[in-house]
């Protein structure tokens, strides 16, 4: 379609298309905060666990507790070191009564699956990757939900081209307007050409999503061909809600103003739960996982830093990696994250700062070409969702 492509974790990745489709980081941001947008997302990671130990076995390697999901409910959660550090973050969802699927991050996909097989052999359960077996398209935004409404029970016409010359016609049936977020259910995609049916696979739907939006995650067939042909269909289906294909600018900038973090910036494995912020998913209380013991410790011992939001005050932006000083100019911190945020017209930042200087409305400086610009903190995330009537 025309995309700038770059490297990406070892991945060839789309970071926007082009101006002359509508696109651009900005517009396809701006299409995700107020109508939809649709990201190929491919390259994430894919982990089943199924059998009689599969739940003990989540349970022992994540730090949220699988015991209270339903069978078609998710939830973020985190695989951590024994330092209570971070392996990956990941969405775990409850396909079946033994059976798990963790999507994990596409930079770790092979350090994760290892870290995984290694960590359950002794549970009874059968672990395996299936990151080859599916692609996976997100349809993001407040008109996700009426660009599934044209496809759910109704063929439409897909634009041929080289990809999606052997079918015509796409449709996608499922049950997405009762489906909550966090939660996932079994659909099927189906294609047709005249009057025969060349494809009717299952597929599965998830309302999750990393841009702050409402939306959907859907996994399907990684056959080049019906891939596509859903991807296409999707964009057609879409044009009256101003769809547009969206990369890896317009994803990071969207996460930034949500506050999600990405691994290798706001968690890595140097840094734990508490310090990232991420309490709300780390289940104390739950039987052993990897990591806990470190956890209690580093929670009594107190946090030496803390993850915070930056709202530059002066002009500059704050890029990832650039050093935070105290208004006296000493180094106290670093950014993980930082951009303009194309829907607030504000420079964010995520860092990394002593507790003393986190408190909201207090001011630091980030440096900027060897400059200190001054830049408050604030509440995060920057962005929420607006409530539907």
């Amino acid at each position: 379609m025309g995309a700038k492509m770059v490297e990406f974790n070892g991945w060839d990745m789309p970071v926007e298309y082009p101006a002359s489709i509508g696109c651009g980081i900005v517009n396809e941001h701006m299409a995700v905060r107020t109508g939809v947008g649709l990201f190929d997302v491919s390259h994430m990671g894919d982990i089943r666990l199924a059998g009689p130990g599969a739940l003990d076995a989540v349970q022992y390697i994540s730090m949220n507790d699988a015991a209270k999901l339903a069978i078609g409910q998710a939830q973020y959660s985190a695989l951590l070191y024994p330092e209570g550090t971070f392996v990956d973050d990941v969405i775990v969802h409850r396909l079946g009564v033994d059976e798990y699927l963790l999507v994990i991050n596409a930079g770790t996909r092979e350090k994760d699956f290892n870290w995984v097989r290694d960590n359950t052999r002794s549970f009874d359960c059968l672990v395996e990757n299936l990151s080859d077996d599916y692609t996976q398209i997100a349809i993001q935004g407040p008109k996700a939900v009426d660009l599934m409404g044209k496809l759910n029970g109704n063929y439409i016409d897909v634009p041929a081209n080289a990809l999606t010359a052997p079918f015509q016609k796409l449709r996608i049936d499922a049950d997405y307007k009762s489906l909550k977020f966090y939660w996932v259910t079994q659909g099927r995609t189906m294609a047709v050409r005249g009057s025969d049916r060349l494809y009717d696979s299952g597929i599965l739907i998830g309302r999750t999503g990393y841009t702050a939006e409402d939306g959907f995650e859907i996994y399907i067939s990684s056959d080049e061909a019906i891939s596509a042909h859903v991807w296409y269909g999707l964009l057609e289906a879409g044009k009256e809600f101003g769809a547009v294909p969206c990369g890896l600018g317009a994803r990071n900038t969207l996460r930034l103003e949500g506050k999600l973090p990405l691994y290798g910036h706001e968690i890595s494995d140097t840094i734990n739960v508490w310090e990232a912020g991420l309490d709300r998913w780390c289940k104390m209380e739950k039987p052993d996982f990897i990591g806990r013991a470190a956890l209690e410790k580093a929670r009594a011992h107190g946090l030496n830093r803390t993850l915070v939001g930056l709202e530059m005050i002066d002009r500059g932006i704050a890029r990832d990696g650039y050093k935070v000083l105290d208004d006296g100019g000493r180094e106290i911190g670093y950014v993980t994250s930082g951009s303009p945020a194309p829907f607030l017209k504000k420079n964010i930042a995520l860092a990394y700062v002593p507790p003393s200087n986190a408190e909201t409305g207090s001011t630091v400086q980030v440096e900027v070409r060897g400059q200190g610009v001054k830049a408050q903190v604030v509440p995060t995330p920057f962005y929420k969702r607006p409530k539907k009537a």
